[in-house]
């Protein structure tokens, strides 16, 4: 399942072609169209009025320049696929598995021997809130160890675990057993290896760690490989949930 998006051919709302412009917010953009500010092809517009990049959008008549619209990608990235644009040393990097015609880049790290869900965009801002540690985004992870899962083990798991090499306690977190050796645990924030020094400061190794989810857009119809673009109700709902409202 690959989109690949239909801006350009298919005409999108006057008030979002002027946000994603970055003129105004959509709320403004509606009060600039009732004000008769705003004209298309030189004539007034009016409320509700779809447009095209082929058309001549103005406001308070300067033309209204398009910049490239926001593109966020679900991309089920496999193992064995290295979270870096350029690397001699990687088998493949995620730039060379996701071939886009628009340069997205990754929002969040996956390591290389995990695999799920990682997004892409080419929104600089929403990267920036994405990869923000403070922000206690969640992310939920579906992983596999090489000793039983006990009550035990999720309860402490659970409570925080003290990492030594890295002389920090994680935060508290939701973990749930799903198997005799599996584990489902959401995490909200984004220490380097994370999962796997828990598990390893508890006694266990990971045998595989599958991302299922990162906020509220998860890894539902995709396969090893695939990616999406994100409809604009998930775009939506990720740009509120990372605090940029302002920009919808």
């Amino acid at each position: 399942m690959v989109s690949m998006g239909d801006y350009g051919v298919e005409a999108i709302r006057l008030n979002k072609f002027l946000a994603d412009a970055g003129v105004c917010s959509r709320r403004e953009a509606d009060r600039y169209i009732e004000d008769g500010r705003v004209t298309v092809n030189g004539a007034a517009a009016s409320c509700g009025l779809k447009v095209k990049d082929t058309d001549i959008v103005a406001v308070d008549g300067k033309p209204v320049k398009t910049r490239e619209r926001t593109i966020v990608l679900a991309y089920y990235k496999p193992e064995g696929v290295t979270c870096t644009e350029k690397d001699t040393h990687a088998r493949i990097t995620v730039t060379d598995a996701v071939k886009y015609p628009v340069r997205v880049t990754y929002a969040g790290r996956l390591d290389r021997d995990s695999e799920g869900l990682l997004l892409m965009t080419n929104d600089g801002d929403l990267i920036q809130k994405m990869m923000k540690g403070s922000a206690g985004h969640e992310k939920e992870y579906l992983v596999t160890i090489d000793r039983e899962v006990t009550d035990a083990f999720l309860e402490k798991m659970a409570a925080g675990v003290y990492l030594k090499d890295l002389d920090r306690t994680t935060r508290p977190c939701k973990v749930q057993k799903a198997g005799k050796y599996k584990f489902r645990i959401i995490l909200t924030q984004g220490l380097n290896r994370q999962i796997r020094r828990m598990c390893r400061a508890l006694g266990a190794n990971v045998r595989s760690l599958l991302r299922e989810r990162v906020l509220s857009v998860t890894l539902d119809g995709l396969k090893h490989g695939e990616y999406r673009e994100l409809n604009e109700e998930e775009v939506s709902a990720l740009y509120l949930a990372c605090g940029l409202g302002d920009r919808l």
